[in-house]
Protein backbone atom coordinates (compact mmCIF):
# COMPACT_ATOMS: atom_id res chain seq x y z
CA UNK A 1 0.00 0.00 0.00
CA UNK A 2 1.90 3.18 -0.92
CA UNK A 3 -0.16 6.01 -0.65
CA UNK A 4 0.65 9.53 -0.37
CA UNK A 5 1.20 11.30 2.75
CA UNK A 6 -0.73 14.07 2.00
CA UNK A 7 -4.13 12.80 0.99
CA UNK A 8 -5.97 16.18 1.74
CA UNK A 9 -4.31 18.50 0.81
CA UNK A 10 -5.92 21.88 -1.24
CA UNK A 11 -5.28 22.54 -4.98
CA UNK A 12 -3.28 25.86 -5.06
CA UNK A 13 -5.04 27.53 -7.89
CA UNK A 14 -4.81 31.32 -8.38
CA UNK A 15 -8.59 33.29 -7.95
CA UNK A 16 -9.25 36.56 -9.82
CA UNK A 17 -11.94 38.15 -8.75
CA UNK A 18 -14.65 39.46 -11.08
CA UNK A 19 -15.50 42.98 -11.39
CA UNK A 20 -18.78 43.65 -10.32
CA UNK A 21 -20.71 44.68 -14.00
CA UNK A 22 -21.59 48.09 -12.23
CA UNK A 23 -19.40 50.60 -11.46
CA UNK A 24 -19.95 53.19 -8.84
CA UNK A 25 -20.19 56.11 -11.33
CA UNK A 26 -23.22 54.10 -13.81
CA UNK A 27 -26.11 54.94 -13.93
CA UNK A 28 -29.30 52.97 -13.51
CA UNK A 29 -31.46 54.11 -15.98
CA UNK A 30 -34.19 53.42 -18.88
CA UNK A 31 -31.84 55.20 -21.39
CA UNK A 32 -28.71 53.86 -20.52
CA UNK A 33 -29.33 50.93 -23.03
CA UNK A 34 -25.83 49.85 -23.12
CA UNK A 35 -25.89 48.60 -19.48
CA UNK A 36 -29.73 47.64 -19.54
CA UNK A 37 -28.99 45.23 -22.11
CA UNK A 38 -26.13 43.15 -20.35
CA UNK A 39 -28.71 41.93 -17.71
CA UNK A 40 -31.27 40.33 -20.78
CA UNK A 41 -31.04 37.38 -21.83
CA UNK A 42 -31.14 36.07 -25.70
CA UNK A 43 -34.96 35.72 -25.28
CA UNK A 44 -35.38 39.03 -23.83
CA UNK A 45 -35.88 38.11 -20.68
CA UNK A 46 -34.33 39.22 -17.01
CA UNK A 47 -31.89 37.44 -15.63
CA UNK A 48 -31.61 36.57 -12.05
CA UNK A 49 -29.90 38.30 -9.39
CA UNK A 50 -27.10 35.63 -9.15
CA UNK A 51 -26.25 35.25 -12.68
CA UNK A 52 -26.00 39.13 -12.64
CA UNK A 53 -23.81 39.55 -9.68
CA UNK A 54 -25.26 42.70 -8.43
CA UNK A 55 -27.00 43.64 -4.87
CA UNK A 56 -30.44 43.52 -4.26
CA UNK A 57 -31.17 47.61 -4.48
CA UNK A 58 -29.20 47.27 -8.12
CA UNK A 59 -31.08 44.37 -9.22
CA UNK A 60 -34.39 46.35 -8.07
CA UNK A 61 -32.96 49.37 -10.14
CA UNK A 62 -32.45 47.07 -13.17
CA UNK A 63 -35.53 45.68 -13.29
CA UNK A 64 -37.83 49.14 -13.03
CA UNK A 65 -35.42 50.38 -15.65
CA UNK A 66 -36.00 47.31 -17.97
CA UNK A 67 -39.82 47.68 -17.45
CA UNK A 68 -39.56 51.54 -18.58
CA UNK A 69 -37.75 50.65 -21.57
CA UNK A 70 -39.83 47.94 -22.73
CA UNK A 71 -42.74 50.60 -22.08
CA UNK A 72 -41.26 52.93 -24.24
CA UNK A 73 -40.55 50.39 -26.94
CA UNK A 74 -37.01 50.82 -26.20
CA UNK A 75 -36.47 47.10 -25.85
CA UNK A 76 -39.14 44.20 -26.77
CA UNK A 77 -41.02 42.19 -24.59
CA UNK A 78 -39.89 38.99 -26.16
CA UNK A 79 -37.22 38.15 -28.44
CA UNK A 80 -38.82 35.11 -30.75
CA UNK A 81 -37.08 35.72 -33.65
CA UNK A 82 -35.58 32.15 -34.09
CA UNK A 83 -32.14 31.68 -35.72
CA UNK A 84 -32.12 28.92 -38.40
CA UNK A 85 -29.08 27.56 -38.91
CA UNK A 86 -28.15 25.11 -41.62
Amino acid sequence: MNKSKRPFTKSKRSFRRRLPPIQSGDRIDYRNMSLISRFISEQGKILSRRVNRVTLKQQRLITIAIRQARILSLLPFLNNQKQFER
